[in-house]
């Protein structure tokens, strides 16, 4: 083998690709599509065989190559890597910009969208169409030449910041250590939190225990540390990462932001749209910016009064029992879990003893059996990493459906948060069907010492989360590559099928499928689970307002909001009068780390969780009104929804399922604020 990128012939290669392979593999592969670009052009008579399927070929290809490379850098990233992805970026960013704006091909895919034959098409062929002839439309295909140019750059130029913000906000992560040499400052925290503070001591020939803003170290620290001091200092070191108040000026993202904003304004502009919303809008299931702010303001209207009594609730709470007369930011966390504490005797670190992994992976997989009559399988495969699994979905008969990697803990060089994207998608091809092959990435605590690493409850939602979104993917019986998996599916809706998994997390016989106590075992007490359910929606109105004060803050900044006459933190503290209860210290920079809109592709469509919370739960409500039809309402729920992927519209697929438009009544009555 001489370039691990460029061998498409099974599983991708992990454990060979060097940063050295990137730039030939990169180059070969934008030539071959360019190329295949070309001959496109000039194809006739124009046919779905002789235009898409070529060109669709050599584009997959590029498609592929260049996602390895982006899994990489996510996952592995180390500077050399950084340093080939960085140096490539701009030219894959150019060729699809070049591609969206090709007029040629634009009139190839309008010759045969208007082809007799075109009438013959399945529902995935004329959505492939219907769907290019948009995208021309967005790219600017039908822009004069000078305006194309500017478009391509400004399209160039948001790639490259927006990958610059995504890594300063994970060099500003990893570069973070506080290290405590007194174990009278460790009195709170979990043992196992403990112990991993002290093995990174150890790593490092030092003393003491070492803690970072990883996810798995900061969390507990200001959850369940009884040093203030301790929780004041790792709130203040997150909150200002990555902006002009942290001690490294390098990674400061506050022109990367106002840069971004302005270019986002300038693109749509380009295109005939009022707003960069408006344009991120063409594409989602929402029509407006207003309707999304009506919707997000509504839901505000519902959820405000019941964050407000959690908020009251927790006041009262601090000051007569833990005797803080003022709550302040980094004592939220840890005041909300001692209040949980005394109201259920219920305990999240309790609970998370008995969440181990393989526990939970089992409880996972059985879901996924009983709702499609599915089997997951340890599989292998090449990987990226010693801690990366592999498996592979099979179905009554043992057919492959697909397969996926499971990426499950945090470690330096790996991109916070948790995410789910695909290596590989399904299509129809003369040699057969293509299966389709995922990633699905957490950041999760490992185990120490031998013991299989627990889970909080939180923790186990966020892997049925990305299960969720890899199902739409692995289920999808779409052969049209387009529109096969999400591809095509509105951006508001891809949350559908993640957030519909959550709900079952709370199923008693399913918590008790899925737990197994550290030490002894045993499966989660019912009397446990009991109180985790009267807790389900405990403070559910402040997290609420909490998700509406990003969407809010998200679909204003990119409709009207111009960062030369206004101030990003200024709008945020217009949006957090107009919703929140809790209010940070000035001092904070939460959008400066607001990777999901500025680096991830949320810009103008955070408001997107809530809009599909809507979908999921309505969804799931179908599973609670037939309990005794879970394959049967599950079998419908892959048919209709996942299989579909985008060949058909979200609203049609939804309508299809429930036989209805979606209400809010069962997000309401999930979230405790029905009536």
């Amino acid at each position: 083998m001489t370039n691990p990128l460029l061998d498409f012939s099974g599983l991708p290669h992990f454990d060979a690709i060097r940063p050295e392979h990137i730039a030939p593999a990169i180059d070969q592969l934008l030539a071959e599509a360019e190329a295949a670009v070309k001959a496109a052009e000039a194809v006739a008579p124009v046919t779905w065989d002789a235009f898409v399927v070529p060109l669709d070929d050599a584009t997959e290809r590029l498609a592929r190559g260049w996602n390895q490379v982006t899994h990489l850098e996510a996952v592995v990233n180390t500077p050399a890597l950084r340093a080939a992805y960085n140096a490539q970026l701009p030219k894959v960013t150019r060729f699809w910009s070049a591609l969206g704006q090709n007029l040629a091909l634009y009139r190839q895919y309008r010759t045969l969208a208007d082809a007799p034959e075109t009438a013959q098409y399945d529902d995935a062929r004329r959505k492939v169409l219907d769907n290019a002839l948009r995208d021309f439309r967005l790219g600017g295909a039908e822009l004069p030449d000078e305006q194309k140019a500017r478009f391509a750059a400004v399209k160039e130029e948001l790639a490259g910041l927006s990958a610059k913000f995504s890594q300063n906000v994970l060099d500003a992560t990893d570069e973070y250590e506080f290290w405590i040499k007194d174990k009278q400052h460790l009195g709170g925290l979990p043992p196992d939190v403990v112990s991993a503070a002290r093995a990174a001591a150890k790593a490092d020939d030092e003393p003491g225990w070492k803690f970072t803003l990883q996810m798995p170290c900061y969390l507990p620290v200001q959850t369940y540390a009884d040093d203030r001091a301790l929780r004041e200092t790792l709130y203040h070191a997150n909150a200002v990462r990555a902006s002009e108040l942290a001690d490294n000026e390098a990674l400061d993202n506050s022109a990367l932001i106002d840069r971004i904003l302005a270019l986002r304004t300038e693109l749509a502009a380009l295109l005939g749209f009022a707003s960069y919303a408006e344009y991120s809008l063409a594409t989602k299931m929402a029509d407006t910016p207003d309707d999304v702010l009506a919707f997000l303001r509504d839901l505000a209207a519902r959820a405000r009064p019941h964050a407000q009594r959690d908020r009251e609730e927790l006041d009262t709470f601090a000051r007569e029992q833990l005797g803080l007369d003022t709550l302040e930011a980094w004592d939220l966390a840890y005041a909300s879990e001692k209040l949980k504490q005394a109201r259920y005797s219920f305990s999240a670190l309790e609970v998370k003893q008995y969440f181990t992994e393989p526990a939970v992976l089992a409880g996972l997989f059985g879901v996924i059996s009983d709702l499609y009559g599915l089997r997951v399988e340890q599989d292998e495969a090449p990987t990226w990493h010693p801690d990366v699994r592999f498996y592979r979905l099979v179905d009554g008969d043992g057919a492959l459906v697909g397969q996926f990697y499971l990426d499950l803990y945090a470690r330096e060089g790996k991109r916070g948060g948790a995410w789910m994207d695909d290596c590989r998608n399904r299509r129809d091809t003369a040699r057969g069907a293509q299966t389709p092959l995922v990633y699905l990435v957490c950041n999760f605590g490992k185990g120490m010492d031998g013991t299989p690493a627990t889970f909080s409850h939180n923790d186990v939602t966020t892997l049925f989360h990305e299960m969720g979104h890899g199902l739409h993917q692995l289920l999808t019986q779409v052969g049209e590559l387009g529109v096969a998996g999400i591809n095509g599916v509105e951006w508001d809706a891809v949350e559908l099928p993640s957030q519909f998994m959550e709900n079952f997390c709370w199923e008693w016989e399913r918590v008790q499928a899925m737990t197994a106590h550290v030490d002894t075992s045993e499966p989660l007490p019912r009397a446990l689970f009991d109180r985790m359910v009267a807790a389900k929606n405990y403070q559910s109105g402040m997290a609420t307002v909490r998700q509406l004060e990003f969407g809010l803050f998200d679909m204003q900044l990119h409709s009207g909001f111009d960062p030369a006459d206004d101030s990003v933190l200024a709008l945020l503290d217009r949006v957090r009068a107009e919703v929140a209860v809790n209010l940070p210290p000035d001092w904070n920079r939460f959008p400066h780390q607001f990777s999901h809109i500025f680096a991830g592709g949320y810009g103008a469509g955070y408001y997107s969780y809530k809009w599909a919370e809507v979908l999921s739960a309505d969804a799931y409500a179908a599973f609670e009104e037939a309990p005794a039809q879970v394959a049967d309402t599950g079998a419908r729920f892959r048919r209709e929804v996942l299989a579909r992927g985008g060949s058909r519209s979200a609203a049609d697929n939804f309508r299809a399922f429930r036989g209805r438009a979606p209400r809010i009544d069962a997000l309401l009555r999930h979230s405790g604020m029905a009536g």
